[in-house]
């Protein structure tokens, strides 16, 4: 086992411990599986470099340093630094916290099925977190066998993915899958991310050309069913390419999204330095350039209305971010300043 054949590019920061580059291919709560070049095993965090430090807690596709143990679990020193990275708002966390999906991927496979599924307000979200990650975004519509207005979804799929490829498939007949192999080089890595029931394991099965993941029915009531995976996966195809399979996901807030929403709205941005005001707030001044395109049918009032949903939502949780890296600083100089006081006696 090779891990250059995992994406691993040796740097200066794989050099700085002691210890064997690894890729992260699963996450078990406070569990790691791994691949390196001895092979696949287990491993848990260095409490002293993780819970004592701001070293950054791994995920899927992540590049780490390990003490590798033929004996045991192997031990994680370190994380690389991430090339890519998708995160949302983190559910559990009250809006105030983000959760990291997957590391390190070359392409994001947006995934939604033409049955109800369907939706392009949750695509607009998908796509500016997407852009967001860096890496590039590939809309792929599922269960084509299954569309009866096919040519009408893709219209208005293609509308909204201003600059994306957007790829119909079906994983039953095959239709269309041969344009996912221009992405699935070897050494490349996509992340699939969708909702629950969009064909994602289906999907990762019909690529793999066996079945490596279970599928479960879907509700015909409302295309909706169970998460198949039940948590993030790296899976290394036969083409050498490597996808990480996610959990459908119910909800998807924003997290310091502002760039994202530079690429997911350009058609709306671009009007921005057109308004007679530079400090134009788009919303009774005259002159305004968005407020007359709107009026001219150039763009559709529902696309304004989301953009500046995903907008306030980016700028709420980005203000949290900084309130929060702000509070850690100021816990970390209080404590720091109470153990100098206790080295010196002030404190009993």
């Amino acid at each position: 086992m090779n891990i250059k054949n995992y994406g691993f590019i040796p740097s200066a920061e794989q050099d700085t411990c002691a210890g064997i580059p690894a890729r992260i291919t699963a996450c078990h709560k406070n569990k790691f599986e791994f691949v390196c070049n001895k092979g696949e095993g287990l491993a848990h965090l260095k409490t002293s470099n993780y819970f004592k430090s701001d070293e950054i807690c791994p995920t899927t596709g992540d590049f780490v340093v390990i003490d590798y143990r033929t004996d045991g679990e192997s031990i994680i020193l370190k994380t690389l630094p991430r090339k890519t990275c998708f995160k949302r708002i983190d559910p559990s966390s009250n809006g105030i916290g983000a959760q990291v999906i997957a590391t390190n991927f070359d392409y994001i496979f947006i995934l939604q099925s033409l049955n109800q599924n369907f939706n392009p307000n949750r695509l607009e979200r998908y796509l500016t977190l997407a852009w967001e990650s860096v890496a590039t975004p590939v809309v792929i519509l599922t269960k084509a066998d299954l569309a009866e207005d096919l040519q009408n979804k893709m219209c208005e799929a293609k509308q909204i993915c201003l600059g994306v490829e957007v790829i119909a498939v079906s994983s039953k007949t095959g239709y269309g899958t041969e344009r996912l192999e221009k992405y699935l080089k070897a050494g490349k890595t996509v992340v699939f991310l969708g909702s629950s029931g969009v064909g994602k394991s289906s999907l990762v099965n019909f690529l793999a050309g066996r079945n490596i993941m279970n599928v479960k029915e879907i509700r015909k009531s409302d295309g909706r069913g169970r998460h198949t995976t039940t948590h993030r996966q790296l899976i290394m195809l036969e083409s050498g390419a490597m996808i990480i399979d996610t959990p459908g996901m119910r909800e998807l807030g924003m997290w310091d999204a502002a760039d994202g929403l530079g690429h997911s709205f350009a058609d709306i941005e671009k009007y921005f330095g057109r308004c007679r005001f530079r400090d134009c707030c788009h919303q009774n001044e005259p002159g305004c350039a968005v407020k007359q395109a709107i009026e001219n049918g150039e763009l559709s009032q529902e696309r304004w209305n989301n953009y500046l949903q995903l907008k306030k939502e980016s700028a709420y949780s980005e203000g949290k971010n900084d309130y929060l890296i702000q509070k850690w600083q100021r816990n970390k100089r209080i404590a720091k300043n109470e153990r100098n006081l206790k080295k010196m006696g002030g404190i009993k």
